[in-house]
């Protein structure tokens, strides 16, 4: 049993359930006494008195006592004296003491004696139940019973309310002569919920929520999934937030874990029973936590994750979200005649998403807010990195671009590039750069590269009929290639007639010190992160559109840096799959989580809490966050569903079947088969010994070499007496240790000689190794 101490204030603010309160204590020790074992009466009263004393209670204060109950005609006696002369004196005959004993139900309880009591107690408190002390015939004929008030429990009975809390004592005397007494009272009353005045949830969804499972093993998890499983069978009315918010606040979280995700009680039953079962399920979420700390990386990818639609569903759930949305459409408003919440809401005379001048400076503002929803959800980077125009959202999560800033160059940019339309484009070709590069040589001057994503993945760029003649190149080669829907070709020298508009519609930006480390993918700038990105200014974010972006390089940094967690902030992943594959062959690879945040045509809570139950092996989340800010309803949750492990030495037979090679079984651990010996020469018994059968023995080792034990020799001689009806064992010499080898084993020999003049056999044990001729 176990016992968990806090100050009752603390445990209060702390919000913890309280079981019951330790109102006061006293122990005492009996010093010399006429016997050891022997109770001694008036040291139990003082320690009675001190602990009331203690509480600052009178004896007719404490409705019962949970007695240590010796269960002798020696100690009963001596304790109940003790309790009548105490307990027993001050109060009314319809209020007596209540005396029972926990020994009654289980038996003696050597030294959890008190601590079996005190739990005994604990549940009394809190059913309102005096439960019945068994196996009593009769008071003890030893006590005089009229001293004083007090009954045994030999019935059960109801604790009544009388006005103040209940209050037990329970006693528990050592066999050196230690006593102790504690006075345990009923806890206060918690009131569950809230009320106005106390803040609701800090993350607001759509009704969806999150419930926690976790455990030390994968068999453990899918155990603790199954009581839960019956949990809300035994307790129908409880809701899913209510459920949610006590595995959330009162369970620690161990390595392997889960998140079932839902909104009505049936997804959740659904979802425990897949996990249960080890099935898939969409509401599910499963993974083991990463074995050491690491570093979480938000990740921006370029054009390609649009969709119609997108954000929209997450603006009506998600206030934070929608917060952001706005604020990135009010700092766009200066430099676009079109509004940004009606093309992401699809209102009619609203421009596209196939503009490029509308759709860069969309995804931005779905990029940062995704991001800043991602920190309200607790997970905070350690770094960004950007693929091209993300660099302008990660700038401004870095803390390197104002709002204001980062939407002028994503906005006055993107114009820009029309300037470039519809003579160039980009295919993304699914080889390594090297490979890219000797491809394209025959279209020198016409196309390069423009992206390295990753190991396998390679973007160039450059004349629209240059790429016609590449893409049926591939084709023919049996070269995976894509086109990419654009009509320029950014990271190309198509982007130089932009040089000096984009220097002069850039120049009002301010860069300033990052406050999140910035790597940087513009070519010649890729390594650790950006020292100084003050220097940021308008020609950086010329060279962002105009050079090579070597995202792949960005992304080794990050692993060498320690990075862990890559999480995409798009409403489609990109680039998860690149940085996925950049860390297969990395000493960290597998280490390395990476996901993304919404889907195409899913950004729904279920969806969002999906990503962040993935991140959840690799980082903190702010869980607490989606249920109200005050102590959960106190439910008696499952408790830990420890897997039990056998540790009996299991019975090894060397022979499968021994009468079917003429033998018997021996019936024994060391041996395998017998035989009487034709003539009436005796029995022989024979069997096998090694470290893989009988693992044990190698605890048995005298200078690291492992030996059968003298008292095995004793064993086998025994055994064989007791079969032919000879079942003492006069005298045994050992002559020779029989040590056991590392790799193989030995065969064993028990023979039992004829019975001689005097009726004695004589018995020897032989060994040889298994390769012995």
């Amino acid at each position: 049993g176990v016992v968990l101490l806090e100050r009752l204030s603390d445990a209060q603010r702390n919000g913890h359930r309280v079981l019951a309160v330790v109102r006061g204590s006293a122990i005492n020790q009996d010093g010399a006494s006429n016997g050891l074992t022997a109770p001694n009466g008036p040291s139990q009263e003082r320690v009675i008195r001190q602990a009331l004393a203690n509480a600052g209670l009178s004896t007719a204060d404490v409705d019962v006592v949970e007695g240590h109950g010796t269960g002798t005609t020696l100690g009963d006696p001596i304790e109940a004296q003790a309790l009548l002369a105490t307990y027993g004196q001050g109060r009314s005959e319809d209020r007596p003491l209540w005396l029972g004993s926990l020994k009654s139900n289980i038996g003696h309880t050597m030294t959890a004696a008190g601590i079996a009591s005190v739990i005994k107690m604990v549940m009394a408190l809190q059913h309102g139940q005096l439960p019945k002390t068994l196996h009593v015939d009769e008071p003890s004929s030893h006590v005089d019973w009229t001293a004083g008030a007090v009954e045994l429990l030999t019935e059960q009975r109801s604790w009544p309310d009388t006005g103040r809390p209940r209050r037990a004592g329970i006693s528990s005397f050592g066999i050196s002569g230690t006593n102790a007494h504690v006075i345990v009272e009923q806890g206060p009353e918690v009131e569950n919920g809230t009320d106005g005045d106390v803040p609701g949830p800090v993350v607001v969804t759509d009704g969806t929520v999150p419930w926690l499972v976790s455990a030390k093993s994968q068999a453990a998890l899918g155990e603790q999934a199954r009581r839960l499983l019956d949990h809300l069978d035994r307790f129908p009315d409880v809701s899913p937030t209510e459920l949610g918010h006590a595995l959330v606040a009162g369970r620690s979280v161990f390595d392997h874990r889960a998140v079932v995700i839902g909104r009505e009680p049936e997804d959740f039953r659904g979802g425990l029973a897949a996990l249960a079962a080890g099935e898939p399920s969409a509401r599910v979420v499963t993974g083991t936590a990463a074995a050491g700390p690491g570093r979480t990386v938000l990740v921006f990818p370029g054009q390609g994750s649009q969709w119609l639609g997108m954000g929209v569903e997450l603006m009506r759930s998600s206030p934070v979200f929608a917060e952001h949305v706005t604020a990135c459409a009010a700092a766009l408003e200066p430099f676009t005649d079109w509004n940004l919440i009606d093309v992401l809401t699809q209102v009619p005379g609203a421009p596209g998403l196939d503009r490029v001048d509308v759709v860069q400076p969309a995804l931005w503002a779905m990029m940062v807010s995704l991001a800043r929803l991602w920190e309200h959800l607790g997970v905070m980077p350690d770094a960004v990195v950007g693929h091209s125009q993300g660099e302008i959202a990660a700038a401004h999560i870095a803390g390197v671009l104002s709002l204001e800033d980062s939407a002028r160059i994503v906005a006055l940019r993107s114009q820009a590039i029309t300037g470039i339309a519809g003579r160039g484009g980009m295919v993304s070709l699914s080889l390594a750069t090297a490979v890219a590069e000797e491809l394209i040589v025959r279209w020198v001057g016409r196309v390069v590269v423009a992206a390295v994503n990753g190991p396998s993945v390679t973007v160039v760029a450059g004349d629209a009929d240059a790429l016609e003649e590449l893409l049926a190149h591939c084709e023919g080669e049996g070269i995976r290639a894509r086109r990419i829907p654009v009509d320029y070709a950014s990271h190309s020298p198509h982007v130089h007639a932009l040089h000096d508009e984009l220097l002069e519609l850039l120049e009002p930006i301010e860069p300033r010190p990052a406050t999140v480390a910035f790597y940087s993918t513009v070519s010649g700038r890729v390594g650790g992160p950006m020292v100084d990105t003050t220097v940021m200014n308008a020609q950086y974010w010329y060279d962002n559109l105009a050079t090579t972006v070597d995202f792949q390089t960005a992304t080794r940094s990050l692993l060498d840096d320690g990075h862990t967690l890559f999480v995409e902030a798009s409403p489609h992943p990109v680039l998860t799959s690149a940085v996925q594959e950049t860390t297969e062959d990395h000493p960290m690879g597998e280490q390395i989580l990476v996901t993304g945040t919404l889907r195409r045509d899913d950004d729904t809570w279920q969806r969002v809490l999906a990503s962040l139950a993935t991140a959840h092996t690799h980082t903190t989340v702010n869980w607490p966050g989606f249920y109200p800010a005050t102590r959960p309803t106190h439910l008696d949750l499952p408790t830990y569903p420890f897997q039990h492990q056998h540790y009996w030495i299991e019975h090894t037979s060397v022979a499968t079947d021994p009468q079917a090679i003429g033998l018997h079984s021996a019936d024994h651990g060391l041996l395998g088969a017998t035989v009487a010996l034709a003539g009436g020469e005796g029995h022989l018994f024979t069997g096998r010994l090694s470290l893989r059968s009988h693992p044990w023995l190698v605890d048995h080792a005298v200078h690291d070499v492992p030996l059968l034990p003298g008292t095995a020799f004793i064993e086998l001689a025994l055994h064989a007496g007791q079969v032919i009806d000879a079942p003492h064992l006069e005298d045994l010499t050992l002559e020779v240790p029989l040590a056991l080898p590392a790799i193989g084993g030995v065969q064993l020999q028990v023979h039992v000689g004829a019975v001689d003049e005097a009726g004695r056999r004589s018995v020897t044990i032989h060994s040889r190794p298994d390769d012995a001729v």
